[in-house]
């Protein structure tokens, strides 16, 4: 093996991304010989069991459930097998902003990142928190986190979207139905071979520091530390606050900048080669992507694909898996596949 190799280690750099594509590769290969092989366990126990005679016995009904199950996850392997676009494996910037509402959006735009973290958590993958404007009596004006994880960007790209929701206040003393607006961006983690042309400094972006703030206590430093990236001619702005040094904010600002500019002329060429269908109404508010109704009924609907979920609390929770794959599979095996 490479890695084995005395000379392989002299470059961490190299190194490192000669890893991380040797574990996508084995993320990608494993799921698959061992679907492979617990169907041709079924199938010959299938097959067992009726030269037996037993074709309706309760051994028969579980293989029936289990080959439900195995073919579930065929459709989402399937899914992940066509995240082929250069951006899908890669780390995902989410960015999140409450609408208008005041109070009310403020509080679902933290539920709504508290149900990426959940749902990441369940993939097993890394959350980091890089930025947090609390709402003024409560929930989150806007955040941005970073997801780690396989294929963590070619799953999310699919969440970018304005989510609306409809509840019971419970800042309402009145007990009305209020609904809630709060949008989500995906961005995927760009590196170094990918180019993005920033602009001049002054001319074309702005690098402002300020004092870090928030909750934290241990996480968020409170000297002058945190780092805000304005960029003209997007009208892009981000922040960072979470690392310890004005340089560290910095460099992951930029990083975070450059992910937002290539998301955004990704978004372009799509609608350049899509506008009949109008895809950028996606990500405006007062077109939302998904609705989550907790009163009078509960219930969560896809608006593109139209798949609907029953218990919005599971949803909120992080059961988002059915959302993501359904939207991907509509898009990757329609005429014209999901760019980044």
């Amino acid at each position: 093996m490479e890695s084995q190799h005395p000379e392989f280690w002299s470059d961490q750099e190299r190194a490192q991304k000669t890893l991380r594509t040797l574990n996508d590769l084995r993320a990608l290969v494993e799921p698959w010989e061992k679907l492979a092989s617990e169907a041709n366990e079924n199938l010959e126990l299938a097959q067992l069991l009726k030269e037996e005679g037993q074709g309706d016995s309760e051994d028969a009904q579980s293989l029936g459930e289990l080959a439900q199950e195995l073919r579930k996850r065929h459709e989402s392997l399937e899914i992940q097998a066509l995240l082929t676009h250069e951006t899908d494996r890669l780390p995902c910037f989410l960015h999140f902003n409450s609408g208008a509402g005041g109070t009310e959006s403020q509080d679902w735009t933290q539920i709504l990142m508290r149900m990426y973290v959940r749902w990441a958590e369940r993939r097993g993958y890394k959350v980091e928190v890089l930025d947090i404007a609390e709402g003024a009596e409560a929930g989150i004006a806007s955040a941005q986190i970073r997801i780690e994880g396989f294929m963590a960007y070619g799953y999310l790209k699919a969440e970018s979207g304005v989510h609306r929701l409809v509840r019971i206040s419970p800042f309402d003393s009145n007990a009305r139905r209020h609904t809630s607006f709060a949008s989500v961006f995906a961005s995927p983690e760009i590196d170094d071979s990918i180019e993005i042309d920033i602009g001049v400094k002054d001319k074309d972006w702005r690098i402002d520091t300020y004092r870090a703030s928030g909750k934290g206590g241990q996480k968020v430093n409170k000297t002058s530390s945190a780092v805000r990236l304005v960029h003209f001619p997007t009208n892009t702005i981000v922040q960072c606050q979470n690392e310890r040094s004005f340089h560290q904010n910095r460099d992951l600002a930029f990083q975070m900048l450059r992910s937002r500019l290539y998301a955004i002329e990704m978004e372009k060429r799509r609608e350049a080669a899509q506008e009949a269908e109008a895809e950028k109404a996606d990500v405006n508010f007062g077109s939302q992507i998904r609705s989550y109704t907790l009163q009078p009924y509960q219930l969560v609907r896809d608006e593109r694909t139209g798949i609907k979920n029953g218990d919005p609390n599971a949803v909120l929770d992080g059961n988002l898996d059915e959302f993501i794959e359904g939207y991907l599979k509509m898009k990757l095996h329609g005429a014209q596949g999901i760019g980044a």
